[in-house]
């Protein structure tokens, strides 16, 4: 009888063997701040207060606190004179604390006032994001726009350019609909109004050009709320147009519904190489932490292999081997351990955020999961005895027992970055007698 091994053969087509992202499309890179867009740069994680700019203190300590989760740019509402006026004390507030983090003034409607009106808001702002939607109607829309663009110009900003499905410019929507309504065979109402959307955005580029802003200041994004729409209309802007762009789902909802839309749409176009800077609008709970968006942004670029920020905790779901909740204690204290010690890692062990820690329920999958990680606890399911191996870099070091094994491997982790990581120590390993 033939050895089961006899008859093995390659099954991996080749094209399966270097799965993963689509390269990046190549886009005109973009500098806001000190933080740049696209031009083969990293995915840059954004998000958005919604403190009233005008409590200057406040948004301040906001945007601080988005800094801090992870976000490299920070948009604020600049909505009437009281916000305008508060921007430049905003931006001194953010550099007391150390904080460069680049601010962009979202502006709807007065824009173009706000920014003639208050040159230091205009100065301090390192982006202006528009809506070619609501700058203005009828012949004034051209002339509102011109304004902010020169504006842009005058102070050296980028602009993106950010249409949106709620508040398309009507005069544009009604032309396609009308001319869609003369073909033979007319598309559906939805399709005419993913074009108006596209049309918006490229047009208004192309003004902001002609006005004299220089294709290296211009950011487009094309908001939708529906997951589909979202895909079609960026793999079109991707189609037609090299600036950079910024992906996100507008109004994506609360919760794991709005989590999980946003990770869908955006994974799709992301695995196309479509997406130069993102942010996940989520819905707070009242009082809610404003932050999720930014870890939830994170999380999605990690898992697809797009960008590291910090060290991953795999841990298994939990079965009826598990009763005990341990496994799932420990897991969440190390995730929240490794979140709050990044700020200092950062600093002093530089490749940290490479890091992979296992937390396992039970002996089924736990040592062979705890292998392929970095550090990993294998600990006891129910009925086992009440040991926990841990292994370093695939090889059992030691064992756990007793009511300290939880503030034991935590300290294991911290020892382990500080061998590993830490400038001038051992690349890996360590050592450890059971």
């Amino acid at each position: 009888m033939n050895s089961p091994t006899d008859a093995i053969t390659p099954i991996v087509a080749p094209e399966l063997e270097a799965a993963g992202p689509a390269a990046r499309r190549l886009t005109v890179a973009v500098k806001v701040g000190g933080v740049t867009v696209g031009g083969g740069a990293p995915v840059v994680v954004q998000s958005m207060t919604n403190t009233d700019t005008a409590d200057a203190a406040g948004t301040a300590l906001q945007i601080a606190a988005l800094a801090r989760a992870g976000s490299e740019m920070v948009r604020i509402t600049v909505d009437r004179d009281e916000s305008a006026a508060a921007v430049p004390e905003i931006k001194e507030r953010l550099l007391k604390m150390g904080l460069d983090t680049p601010i962009v003034g979202d502006f709807h409607y007065n824009g173009h006032l706000l920014l003639t009106k208050y040159p230091d808001c205009a100065a301090a702002l390192d982006k202006y994001r528009i809506n070619p939607g609501n700058v203005g109607f009828g012949e004034k829309r051209d002339r509102h726009f011109a304004t902010i663009v020169e504006q842009a110009i005058l102070h050296g900003k980028p602009v993106r350019i950010g249409a949106n499905w709620g508040s398309l410019d009507g005069d544009l929507l009604t032309a396609l609909m009308d001319e869609n309504a003369r073909l033979p065979r007319p598309a559906d109402a939805r399709a005419v109004t993913r074009e108006a959307l596209v049309r918006s955005a490229l047009l208004s580029a192309a003004l902001a050009e002609e006005i004299g802003l220089p294709k290296e200041k211009i950011i487009l994004s094309a908001k939708v709320s529906a997951v589909q729409d979202l895909i079609t209309v960026y793999a079109e802007l991707a189609r037609r147009a090299d600036y950079a762009l910024h992906l996100g789902l507008t109004e994506a909802g609360m919760g794991s519904k709005g989590i999980v839309a946003s990770s869908i749409a955006m994974g799709v176009l992301l695995q196309q190489g479509i997406g130069d800077t993102i942010r996940v609008s989520l819905t707070p709970e009242p009082g809610g932490d404003r932050t999720r968006e930014v870890t939830v942004a994170q999380e999605m670029l990690q898992t697809m292999g797009l960008r590291t920020f910090v060290p991953l905790v795999a841990a298994c779901p939990g079965c009826g081997r598990t009763t005990s909740t341990t496994f799932q204690e420990l897991a969440f204290e190390v995730q929240d351990f490794i979140r709050t010690s990044m700020p200092e890692w950062k600093k002093h062990y530089p490749g940290v955020e490479t890091l992979n820690v296992a937390v396992m329920g039970c002996i089924v999958n736990g040592p062979g999961e705890s292998k392929h990680a970095d550090i990993g606890i294998s600990l006891p399911g129910t009925g086992e005895f009440p040991t926990a191996p841990v292994y370093l870099d695939g090889k059992k070091a030691m064992t756990l027992r007793g009511p300290t094994l939880r503030e034991d491997f935590k300290k294991i982790v911290e020892d382990y970055v500080q061998r590993r990581f830490g400038v001038g120590r051992p690349a890996s390993g360590v050592d450890a007698a059971e």
